[in-house]
Parts: C-alpha cells; sequence; structure tokens
C-alpha cells in the first residue's frame, strides 16, 4: 500500500474512532475486555423464531423430513435447541438493564423465563390454528389450508407476533421487538409485540399495516391492507410510555384498506364494518357501518381535452379489498 494512501486511511480511522467518543449513545462498547457480555445476536434471535415456527407447524418447514412415528423425537430435539438458545439471549437482555454482579441470578431468571415460554407453546398453537382457520374461511383465493400456512404473510406476522407478545408478557427486554420487526422485515406487516389480539384473527394482503403497542384487539377480526391502528399525537415523546396511545377493536371488526383509526381512547364497537380510507379518531357504537360518500371522479377525454364528472352517485360504500 502506498504511504500516502495509508496515511489517508490511518488518518480515516482516527476520526472514526473519535466519533464514536462523540456519539455513545449510538455504540456499545462499555465493556473493557473481550469476556464481556454482549448484546443479543439478532440472527440468533432469528433462527429461534423459525424453529418455533417448525414445532408450531409440524411438517410444513422442517429442516429434516418427520413423520407421526418421529414426532416425539422431533419435539423434544426443538424444545433443547431453543430452551438452550433463548435463555442465553434472554441472558444478555436482562445483562443490558441489571447489575453485573448478579449474574448467578440473572441466568436462572432466564431459565425460568424460558420455561416459562415453552409452557405457553400448547396455547399458541390453539390461538395459531384459529388464526389459519379464520384466513381460509375468510379469503376466497385461498385454495386449502396448506396454502394458507405455507404462503400467506399474515399468517407469518401473526405466528411471530403471538411467540413476540408473550415474551413481552414476561418483560423481556428487546428480543421481542426484534423478533416483530423480522416479521415487519418480511411482510410489511408492523404489529408492536405489546399489541393485545383475540383469537381467530386475520389479515388480508397485509403490506402496510401497522398496529401500535397499546392496541387492544378482540375476537374474530378481519383487516385489510394499509390499515393504522395508531396512535393520535407522538409530541410528547417518551413522556406517553405506558399510556394507552391506541384505539381498541371489540369483537367481529372489519377495518378495509387504507383506514386509519386513532387514539387511545378511541373504541371500535363490536360488529362494525369501516369502509376503506376512513380517518376516525373518536368511538364508534357497535353494528355501525361507517363509509366515505363515493368521490367525484373526472374522466378527461385525451383528443377534445373536454372533461365530466361521473353521474353515478348511487355508490355511498366503498370498500376496497
Amino acid at each position: 500500500m502506498e504511504k500516502s494512501i495509508e496515511a489517508k486511511l490511518n488518518a480515516l480511522a482516527l476520526l472514526i474512532g473519535q466519533s464514536y467518543e462523540k456519539h455513545k449513545h449510538t455504540s456499545h462498547l462499555d465493556c473493557e475486555n473481550l469476556d464481556c457480555e454482549n448484546l443479543p445476536e439478532h440472527e440468533e434471535i432469528i433462527d429461534i423464531v423459525l424453529h418455533l415456527r417448525e414445532l408450531l407447524f409440524p411438517g410444513y418447514f422442517d429442516r429434516k423430513k418427520n413423520c407421526v412415528k418421529t414426532i416425539d423425537l422431533m419435539i423434544s430435539e426443538h424444545i433443547a435447541y431453543i430452551y438452550e438458545r433463548l435463555y442465553k439471549q434472554i441472558y444478555k437482555s436482562f445483562m443490558l438493564q441489571d447489575n453485573i454482579s448478579q449474574k448467578e441470578k440473572i441466568i436462572q431468571r432466564a431459565q425460568e423465563k424460558s420455561c416459562i415460554f415453552l409452557e405457553r407453546i400448547p396455547n399458541l398453537r390453539d390461538m395459531l390454528s384459529m388464526d389459519v382457520q379464520a384466513a381460509y374461511d375468510g379469503d376466497p383465493a385461498a385454495s386449502s389450508i396448506d396454502e394458507v400456512i405455507l404462503s400467506y404473510p399474515g399468517v407469518f406476522a401473526i405466528t411471530v407476533h403471538r411467540i413476540a407478545h408473550e415474551l413481552y408478557m414476561l418483560d423481556i427486554p428487546l428480543i421481542p421487538r426484534i423478533m416483530s420487526e423480522y416479521a415487519h422485515t418480511l411482510t410489511g406487516i408492523d404489529i408492536h409485540p405489546g399489541a393485545k389480539i383475540g383469537k381467530y384473527f386475520f389479515i388480508d394482503h397485509g403490506t402496510g399495516i401497522v398496529i401500535g403497542e397499546t392496541t387492544v384487539i378482540g375476537d374474530f377480526v378481519k383487516i385489510y391492507q394499509g390499515v393504522t391502528l395508531g396512535a393520535l399525537s407522538l409530541k410528547a415523546g417518551q413522556r406517553l410510555r405506558g399510556t394507552k396511545r391506541h384505539p381498541t377493536l371489540e369483537d367481529n371488526v372489519i377495518v378495509y384498506a387504507g383506514a386509519s383509526i386513532l387514539g387511545g381512547e378511541t373504541v371500535i364497537g363490536e360488529g362494525v364494518v369501516i369502509g376503506s380510507n376512513v380517518f376516525i379518531t373518536r368511538s364508534v357504537t357497535g353494528r355501525t357501518n361507517i363509509s366515505l360518500k363515493k368521490q367525484d371522479l373526472i374522466y378527461t377525454d385525451k383528443a377534445s381535452k373536454r372533461s365530466k364528472k361521473s353521474d353515478d352517485d348511487s355508490m355511498m360504500i366503498d370498500w376496497v379489498i
């Protein structure tokens, strides 16, 4: 390497090092030796999610062939594999918050939390079985349950969410959010792990959906692409932490594409149907249909440049699926 280039690279390295010192909140270099505990490992957490999916949907995503005769062995292998990796990642997440002198107690707590989570897998299977059925029942384009499990992004997103939510409810730091953002990256569906979602939940198409942390969704709810269940304002920033910022949807609600429902005090009553592109910031009583009046469409003839409005005012409900 030429000396002039080497000098430039050395100077650049010095500048980058100075930027680490200047912006300490974007560096994780507090440890003084290489034996210190590091952050939870992103790839390891994703691997845990994928092994959990194999356990939750046996026979669909298996890395090696299984059948009824080998299912007990498969279950045992997955549980041991997941436990060993999960408790270590939980331990690392706890170490970000706790005193390093309590290391042995933190390891024990991480192991206990991992066991509690694994005990909830049968309940996760119950919930996901209903979610899969909801997707199949609710979509005339679905040809089989197999298609729904193997290919529907909404089913993948809710699978990861239900895993992440259980960890969130166990007060596990960081890991649930890494899981939810993994699903968000792949599907375009952004569900905060804190959101509470009831049984038989169906996300159709899914791209662009946002479901905030304090959202509460009842049973038998269906939502379409581009729906936002969000907060009214985030100007107060961290001062809003712990408050109910996102809406509540009661049972049997349908929300069509592009609708926005905002605010922690906003409650959408049972059986409400919300049309496309509707913007709602206050509660709606049950058994109500909400829609926009059909917009005026302007048709312009390219040759004559003459324009005319649509004369069809009869259509008041505009569902987009």
